[in-house]
């Protein structure tokens, strides 16, 4: 039995801020922590997703995998990113849906 429950990083556009939402649920109740991209429920400015973005590598850093949400196997340019980070990182990454 590990010390403590597995950690995933959600990544993801936020085009699909509902089917990461229901990830982050599904893998709760599973008794994992989720780390997960910050919302804003209004436009932010480049300066702001500048700052999300790198504060997203770090939360890839703390996770032990990362799971990228992706209907219809989208994945977008910040995604993208996100992805080459953790495979740079050693990081396992899981697609729900076929890229």
């Amino acid at each position: 039995m590990p010390d403590r429950p597995e950690i995933v990083c959600i990544c993801g556009s936020t085009r699909f801020v509902d089917e990461m939402r229901a990830v982050n649920r599904d893998l709760t109740f599973a008794g994992v922590i989720v780390v997960a991209p910050g919302e804003a429920d209004e436009l932010i400015t480049d300066e702001q997703k500048t700052a999300l973005d790198a504060l997203h590598l770090r939360k890839i850093d703390l996770a032990d995998r990362v799971l990228v949400v992706n209907p219809g196997g989208y994945i977008g340019e910040s995604t993208s990113r996100e992805i080459a980070y953790a495979h740079a990182t050693g990081k396992p990454i899981s697609f729900p849906d076929p890229v």
